[in-house]
Parts: structure tokens; C-alpha cells; sequence
């Protein structure tokens, strides 16, 4: 299995980004998807997730109206769109999957993405 998150970089504070996470080696129609972040030093954090059919979203309060997570079943892919994006953005986030219900907690997570680094100037 292997998920190959991308999309990150730098941007100013009110500016947008768009993460990609490919996912391969499972059938990825049966997983929800999450993202997560982490700045280094603390513990990474719940951002967004959605269920194996796109029905079931949740958000981190911090980020609601501002972020959307969205899947392609057909791309295997999942997304996280980032608007309005604030300094407090700033993080390593990561993609990772877990079977059919989403969840907030990393450690019910079955599989996991290398990070990519998101950076939001002021």
C-alpha cells in the first residue's frame, strides 16, 4: 500500500493550496480517508476526514468553512482544499486511510502517507 501525498508548499496568509493524496495496493473505494498535520514538536493533529462513499465528512473546528475534503473513487485519489489558509496552517500534513468509517483519532488509521509540507507566510 503506499499513499503519495502532494500539492504543498508555500503561500501567503489568505491564500489557497490544493493537497493531493494518491492512493495504491488497496482498493480504495473501501477506505476512508483523513488528513492530518503536524508541527514539529507537537502532536499531530486531526484536520479532515471522509468516509469510504464521500457521505461522512469531518472537519477540525479550526480549519470548517475554510477547508474541503473531497475523493475521486475512479483516481484514487483524495483531496484537501485550503482556502483562506492563516499562518497557523503551517505544518507537515499527511494523508492516510483506514476501512469504510471515518474517525478523528490517528491511531485507528491503517496506513499512512508521507507528508508534505504546507507553509503560510504573514
Amino acid at each position: 500500500v503506499q499513499l503519495q501525498a502532494s500539492g504543498g508548499g508555500l503561500v501567503q496568509a489568505g491564500g489557497s493550496l490544493r493537497l493531493y493524496c494518491a492512493a495504491s495496493g488497496l482498493t480504495f473505494r473501501n477506505y476512508a480517508m483523513g488528513w492530518f498535520r503536524q508541527v514539529p514538536g507537537k502532536e499531530r493533529e486531526f484536520v479532515a476526514a471522509l468516509n469510504w462513499n464521500g457521505r461522512s465528512i469531518a472537519y477540525v473546528d479550526s480549519v470548517q468553512g475554510r477547508f474541503t475534503i473531497s475523493r475521486d473513487n475512479a483516481e484514487n485519489t483524495v483531496y484537501l482544499q485550503m482556502n483562506s489558509l492563516k499562518p497557523e496552517d503551517t505544518a507537515d500534513y499527511y494523508c492516510a486511510a483506514r476501512l469504510f468509517v471515518l474517525s478523528r483519532v490517528k491511531e485507528d488509521y491503517m496506513y499512512w502517507g508521507q507528508g508534505t509540507q504546507v507553509t503560510v507566510s504573514s
